[in-house]
Order: structure tokens, then C-alpha cells, then sequence
């Protein structure tokens, strides 16, 4: 009888301890802090095509926008400039930094 119970305390102890090594907490680590997250996707390579010496390159045909000159700049910034109610030396300020954007 007394080494039944021997058996049973020394089992129950051996099954304590296997559920506290599964807690064990590593160095710098707390309960509270959530598991890292998983590492991304790896980059997708993608390799690029090749031109063929024998084809002509593509060329793209469509209109460009007209661009305009720097003198109709200048005029709307100084309108613009003038609209707010701007000084003359304002004026060449602003219409200065407005022209070159």
C-alpha cells in the first residue's frame, strides 16, 4: 500500500512538472507580450524582357499636352496675385515662386 502511494505522488508530481516546462518563459520575454509576427513573402523576382535587335522600339504616338510658355505663367500669377490683393512687391514674389512650379 505505501508504495502505491509512493508511485501515484511521484506520477503526479512527474505530470506537474511537464505541464510547467510548457510555460517556461524565455530570457527578456514576458507573459504579456504577443508572439512576433510571421516573417513576409519572399519578393517576387520577375525577369525583365529582353529588346530583340532585329525589332523597332515602340513608340508612343500620343498627343503631349501643351505646355505653357513662361510669359502666360508669369500673367496668370501676377493676376492671381493681384485678385488676392497683393502689393507690388508681394506681387513679384509670388509671381516669381508661382511661375517656376
Amino acid at each position: 500500500m505505501k508504495q502505491a502511494q509512493i508511485y501515484f505522488a511521484i506520477t503526479l508530481f512527474a505530470w506537474s512538472l511537464q505541464s510547467a516546462v510548457a510555460q517556461v518563459i524565455p530570457p527578456g520575454g514576458s507573459i504579456y507580450n504577443p508572439p512576433p509576427p510571421p516573417p513576409p513573402p519572399p519578393p517576387k523576382i520577375e525577369v525583365p524582357t529582353i529588346p530583340r535587335m532585329d525589332e523597332l522600339p515602340k513608340r508612343s504616338y500620343a498627343p503631349i499636352a501643351p505646355q505653357q510658355s513662361f510669359d502666360d505663367r508669369i500673367g496668370k500669377c501676377l493676376d492671381d496675385a493681384a485678385a488676392a490683393g497683393l502689393g507690388p512687391a508681394e506681387r513679384t514674389t509670388y509671381s516669381r515662386n508661382c511661375a517656376v512650379r
